[in-house]
């Protein structure tokens, strides 16, 4: 039985393998440009610093405890939903700024 699952195994790898091969000549051969909404977004959001959607985040947490202590379960619950998407657009954010579409062009 372990000589059968061995041999899946790396039949499994040397078929990850050669997908991941595949796709990177892809890449490499079909290099793809931003569309104008797409660079004007990027623009735009890079004028942002970082630290406005970390106190974004950590204002929505705070507003949704006080809430949550007013006895406002509901309301605290969707305000407090607004941290993780804060977060989020930080990341995208310090990515448009270490790798926009910009950076290949120049």
């Amino acid at each position: 039985m372990g000589y059968i699952k061995r041999k899946l195994f790396i039949l499994l790898l040397t078929n990850l393998k050669s997908i991941i091969m595949k796709s990177q000549d892809y890449h490499e051969s079909s290099p793809k440009e931003e569309g104008t909404v797409a660079k004007a977004i990027e623009n735009q959001t890079a004028k942002i610093p970082s630290d406005v959607f970390l106190w974004a985040s950590i204002g929505a947490m705070a507003i949704s405890l006080g809430l949550k202590i007013a006895k406002q379960n509901h309301t605290a619950l969707f305000v407090g939903q607004w941290a993780s998407p804060f977060l989020l657009f930080g990341i995208y954010n310090k990515i448009v700024k270490t790798q926009g579409s910009e950076r290949d062009s120049k």
